[in-house]
């Protein structure tokens, strides 16, 4: 009787662990395949504190590295604004946007963002040849709506934008 209440419980951890196991390795999947799949939200305390006070606060995974080099590089003048950064803040702000940038990303969206640029480092990510091609249906006097403002205004249709998730599904254009 004790071979088989130790058989039983050899059995019963055996079939937790092994569920734990498999259930670990699907949500590794799942997790790698949301990573090739949208692209990673911010995970900057510095980046989002001194960028989303003003704007939406832009996905890294939108430009390249070298976009985010001009653009931070351009601090003094940033799209008539002066930043007036530190030196050290600008420093970090731009090594994290240059390691999450489009083409470090593995991100599918950030993949067609590459391909759609051939070579071109844009200052904008309206500019991005393959962004201008997916709002291609949109009227540029729907942009122009007093909810959305302008292109840049992401998270006025996409409302999952800042989650790095920009699927057609989630898109809501606003009326007004």
């Amino acid at each position: 009787m004790k071979i088989f209440r130790f058989l039983m419980f050899f059995l019963a951890v055996f079939l937790v662990c092994g569920t734990v196991i498999f259930n670990v390795a699907e949500a590794g999947k799942k997790s790698s395949k949301y990573k090739r799949r949208y692209l990673p939200p911010v995970e900057n305390a510095l980046y989002a504190d001194e960028c989303a006070s003003c704007h939406f606060l832009y996905l890294p995974g939108l430009l390249p590295g070298g976009s985010w080099v001009k653009i931070m590089n351009g601090s003094e003048d940033h799209f008539g604004e002066d930043l007036a950064l530190e030196e050290e803040t600008t420093a970090e702000i731009l090594k994290y946007l240059k390691a999450n940038g489009a083409e470090s990303t593995g991100a599918k969206r950030s993949k067609k963002i590459m391909k759609s640029l051939k070579g071109e480092t844009p200052l904008r990510i309206t500019e991005v040849p393959y962004i201008v091609k997916e709002h291609h249906e949109v009227k540029s006097k729907v942009f122009k709506r007093e909810s959305i403002g302008s292109f840049s205004n992401c998270v006025a249709c996409h409302r999952t934008a800042a989650k790095g998730v920009f699927e057609e599904d989630d898109i809501k254009i606003p009326k007004k």
